[in-house]
């Protein structure tokens, strides 16, 4: 089996197993950053600062999807939300012209309704259940079921390029003009952002995020914190999420360059499985 993402899962590899990754692209008027292994995102992100000139994304064509699906037999594609990206659809069109073309190949092609931490929970879990040898159709019934019980929560200090791209309501990114104040917020059962409050400092901001996650029905099951150049603020958030459940699987990843992009600097995000 073979797994298949576009770039906003916000890994690279994984360990002992057949994992290749579609590079979605972020465009100015003057330059473009492929989103992949090559992608300076410290670079990218002083560029950005420093350009007063629209940004905007796009997802990777057809063409590129079939080329990750080449040699395989059983191919999982992980999307970002379809409700924010056409890279769902995307990888659909080339899953239907793979199959056309290779009558033997099964291809389950997953809108994740999320990004970023939300697919590294998904991914994860499928690795677990490939290695447990259970058949392409039983993992593609427990994987989708897996995703409707897992949730996002995420605390920006801007929102400056997801009001650009119409992610977010531009009154709402006007909020952060005060210093040090934070939104915090959730991915919705339909893929969308919403965002649920705001928070001064990032300490508080931290401590809402472990609140909603509560809220929401998290008991200590696995989780996925995520950053955009804020390794501080993973680690404390994740100490915050252990002193209350000491047994609980917590693991960092940085973001890379789409999920950098849209959260922008000192941006958190932490997903988890919910009982």
């Amino acid at each position: 089996m073979r797994i298949v993402a576009d770039s906003s899962c916000d890994l690279y590899t994984i360990d002992h197993e057949d994992f290749k990754t579609v590079p979605l692209t972020i465009y100015t008027d003057e330059r473009s950053f492929v989103d992949d292994e090559s992608l300076n995102v410290t670079e990218m992100l002083d560029y950005l600062a420093a350009y007063k000139g629209r940004s905007y994304t796009s997802c990777p064509p057809i063409d590129l999807y079939k080329q990750a699906f080449e040699g395989a037999k059983e191919i999982f594609v992980f999307t970002i939300t379809s409700a924010l990206s056409g890279s769902y659809n995307s990888a659909l069109s080339a899953a239907e012209m793979y199959k056309e073309e290779h009558e033997d190949v099964k291809i389950s092609v997953i809108d994740t309704l999320s990004t970023g931490a939300e697919e590294i929970l998904a991914i994860n879990k499928m690795t677990e259940l490939m290695r447990e040898g259970l058949s392409f159709e039983k993992i593609d019934e427990i994987i989708r079921d897996h995703i409707r019980r897992s949730r996002l929560f995420f605390s920006f200090f801007s929102l400056h390029n997801l009001a650009q791209n119409g992610r977010v309501n531009k009154v709402a990114a006007g909020a952060l003009n005060v210093l040090n104040i934070s939104v915090t917020g959730t991915a919705t059962s339909e893929g969308k952002i919403a965002v649920t409050g705001k928070a001064r400092g990032e300490k508080r901001s931290l401590a809402v995020l472990l609140e909603d996650m509560k809220k929401a029905g998290y008991s200590g099951g696995k989780a996925i914190i995520t950053h955009t150049e804020n390794p501080s603020a993973a680690k404390d958030l994740k100490d915050l999420v252990s002193s209350q459940y000491p047994n609980a699987d917590i693991r960092i990843f940085p973001t890379r360059g789409l999920c950098s992009y849209y959260m922008e600097r000192k941006g958190i995000v932490i997903s988890c499985e919910i009982d």
